[in-house]
């Protein structure tokens, strides 16, 4: 959308002429609020691949939606447990990022995670697996996950 702009002076104190300026559009978009685990054992970070759906394919860190009343980590806690069938200790916030997909806007955020039991199943990704931080990369991970994939490089790598 454009709109016009009327700035009071310039910078010089001289009156300013009216401009066109581009304002964002406000998304229309389904807003999706997931979390993700970055679950670490034995200096290894394990990376799903999801199964089905627009992103089939592509690597993820495994997670899922928050539901209404239900904190971040508590979904975390529970979609872990319902994906790949195991218990985690959800750590420190890695980070938070939005992105825009042709589905909807996602807001992904990332934990660190410890595994507490459990062996992780597939149940809803076609693959798992558990690699060296410096390794990441070489995946074709999810856009809203990149952003976490990058600072557990940095961190962990």
């Amino acid at each position: 959308m454009l709109r016009v702009v009327c700035p009071a002076t310039t910078s010089s104190g001289t009156a300013a002429l009216p401009m066109l300026a581009r304002v964002p559009e406000a998304s229309t978009k389904k807003q999706i609020d997931v979390v993700g685990a970055v679950i670490v054992r034995d200096g290894l970070v394990l990376s799903a691949q999801r199964g089905r759906g627009s992103l089939a394919g592509r690597w993820e860190f495994p997670g899922g939606k928050i539901e209404s009343g239900e904190t971040a980590r508590a979904a975390l806690e529970r979609e872990i447990l319902e994906e790949l069938e195991c218990e985690i200790q959800v750590g420190d916030e890695v980070t938070s990022t939005t992105h825009e997909y042709d589905f909807g806007v996602v807001t992904l955020t990332t934990f660190l995670c410890t595994l507490i039991s459990g062996t992780p199943k597939l149940t809803e990704h076609t693959d798992i697996v558990w690699l060296p931080a410096g390794e990441l990369a070489g995946l074709d991970w999810a856009p809203a996950d990149l952003p976490a994939v990058e600072i557990i490089c940095d961190v962990l790598g």
